[in-house]
């Protein structure tokens, strides 16, 4: 039993301790409550107008991407046609009738006539003969035909 009290004395010392340790609350006036409440509206108020920045100018940015896009492709497509448009005109500039015009156009030059034509004869030591090349086939010998082809030479 004296254990019990002890106990129980030990308790009692632990809450008095405990209760020591907090300081008494600060009765916050109604004035004070009003204020704070205006306070958290104000920050929440200032939250939500950020967000909501926040997310035009992302829009905004994907606005500015989107026609950047936009004139890029048409840019692209420009350039394909003019692309095309240069082969056309590459190719009608080979044709052998554009070349002959151009000739003579911007060159000057004319087709000969047959006054312009005159034919020649060579004598045949002037004549040039194509060289003819003899054509050696080795077999493949192995190396004793090799050396053998060595001292017989």
């Amino acid at each position: 039993m004296a254990d019990r009290i002890v106990r129980g004395q030990v308790e009692r010392e632990k809450t008095k301790k405990k209760s020591e340790k907090k300081p008494p609350k600060k009765q916050l006036t109604e004035k004070q409550l009003k204020t704070r409440a205006k306070a958290e509206i104000a920050l929440k108020v200032i939250l939500i107008l950020g967000i909501f920045f926040v997310m035009t100018l992302k829009d905004s940015e994907k606005d500015q991407l989107f026609t950047q896009i936009k004139t890029l492709k048409t840019e692209i497509t420009q350039l394909n046609k003019d692309n095309d448009q240069l082969e056309i005109s590459i190719q009608n500039s080979l044709n052998l009738n554009t070349i002959e015009q151009a000739a003579k156009d911007l060159l000057g030059m004319q087709k000969l006539t047959a006054k312009q034509t005159r034919y020649i004869n060579l004598p045949k030591k002037d004549y040039v003969e194509p060289r003819v090349e003899e054509v050696v086939v080795e077999d493949k010998k192995n190396i004793l035909e090799k050396i053998i082809g060595i001292f017989k030479k």
